[in-house]
């Protein structure tokens, strides 16, 4: 029995994916505090809505799915009820889990995991690393739930907070520029539906080239940009602009808050 506590985007997001993934709404729980909310997931996804305490104490994997704010109080809550036995498995940007076994019963083994919201469409990303307790059975058991929905990356904790700047925030980078290359679409006298569609169609052919070809970004980039041409009048004023130490310092800012997230 797989137990999600705390069904915001990422919660939902997670237990969409996991019943597309083949799993059925007996073998998971959720626990929602809010009684519209548990509702409304209980008659979109078939699940059974309990409480912390009873999903602590039904479940044998646990995802810790709320804000990082609230970690705290929810271990205080589902702590004194939580097995030994049981798998938990936090996605909460920037606790670590240190925090996360310090609250919980001797032993209990904690795998701490950045994925990010493309698991809606089976593209995740997730980065696990393994807690003090955690071996190898619980990290394949949490690479198990999240490679139906995307890719899995191990990575040592110490590097999670720049995975949760890198891909877990990453899909939001990419809207944003996406977002302003439509603006600049409409600039040029597009219409917005067509420089939307565009833009888009650009973005999944460039993704796709990254992912299949094997080639770098730089050899892609450079076979766009030719010599004279209208690419490289465009990525002149890039330079000009700073984009790429903006992107730079912008991930650079989102790992410096997600330690700032971690101490409280």
């Amino acid at each position: 029995m797989i137990a999600i506590l705390g069904a915001g985007k990422m919660g939902e997001a997670l237990l969409s994916g996991v019943l597309r993934a083949g799993r059925r709404p007996s073998d998971l729980l959720v626990a929602e505090r809010s009684e519209e909310r548990g509702a409304l997931l209980r008659e979109r996804y078939g699940v059974e809505v309990v409480s912390n305490r009873q999903a602590a104490e039904k479940a044998g994997t646990l995802v810790l799915a709320v804000k990082p704010q609230d970690m705290g109080a929810l271990l205080d809550e589902i702590g004194p009820h939580v097995p030994s036995g049981t798998l938990v498995i936090s996605v909460a940007a920037g606790i670590t889990t240190a925090f996360i076994e310090d609250r919980l019963p001797e032993g209990v083994p904690v795998v701490r995991v950045m994925p990010n919201t493309p698991v809606l469409v089976d593209e995740a990303m997730s980065v696990v690393s393994a807690g003090s307790h955690a071996d190898e059975t619980h990290l394949q058991k949490a690479e198990e739930l999240l490679t139906p929905v995307g890719k899995v990356l191990r990575l040592p904790e110490s590097l999670q907070d720049g995975a949760t700047a890198l891909s877990g925030s990453g899909p939001a980078y990419f809207y944003y520029l996406v977002e302003a290359m439509v603006d600049a679409g409409i600039l040029l006298g597009m219409p917005r539906a067509a420089a939307l569609e565009m833009v888009v169609q650009s973005a999944v052919g460039a993704a796709v080239m990254l992912r299949d070809s094997g080639e770098h970004p730089v050899t892609l980039r450079e076979n766009v940009t030719s010599p004279g041409g209208t690419t490289i009048a465009a990525i002149r004023e890039l330079e000009r602009h700073g984009v790429r130490a903006a992107v730079l310092e912008a991930i650079e800012a989102a790992r410096n808050r997600g330690r700032e997230l971690a101490g409280g």
